[in-house]
């Protein structure tokens, strides 16, 4: 009874593993500008026909290529995100005193110079 469940877990690790390296292959195929459409399509059948040598054979043969595509293509990374740094004030009482200067030009309300005087005091204690 243990023996199977540990030979249904372990079969059931390969076969999803296999699963991903196959989709990685397909995805890097598609990636790929540089193989042509017969060469794509050659890669495909073979996959289908003779799915765990190919698969071996691609991984060998291409891997370094599919490591270059997919740090290429960023992995679905938004680039201004890259460039995003939030502001981050070397103490709350520098926080506090902008805040306290919005609220004497009258550009925040009382409630909102409070608000932002709680978050400063909470990032600092709490955070």
């Amino acid at each position: 009874m243990i023996i199977d469940l540990f030979w249904f877990a372990l079969v059931s690790f390969y076969f999803i593993a296999y699963f991903f390296v196959m989709a990685m292959i397909i995805v890097d195929l598609f990636r790929d500008h540089e193989l042509s459409g017969w060469w794509k399509a050659l890669w495909i059948i073979f996959l289908i026909f003779v799915p765990f040598l190919t698969a071996l054979v691609y991984v060998i043969a291409r891997g370094s290529g599919m490591a270059k595509r997919a740090q290429t293509h960023g992995g679905g990374r938004v680039p201004e995100q890259d460039d995003y740094q939030p502001k981050a004030s070397a103490s709350p009482s520098e926080d506090i005193a902008r805040a306290k200067a919005l609220l004497d030009s009258g550009a925040i309300s009382q409630g909102e110079f409070d608000a932002l005087k709680s978050k400063a005091l909470g990032n600092k204690y709490f955070g």
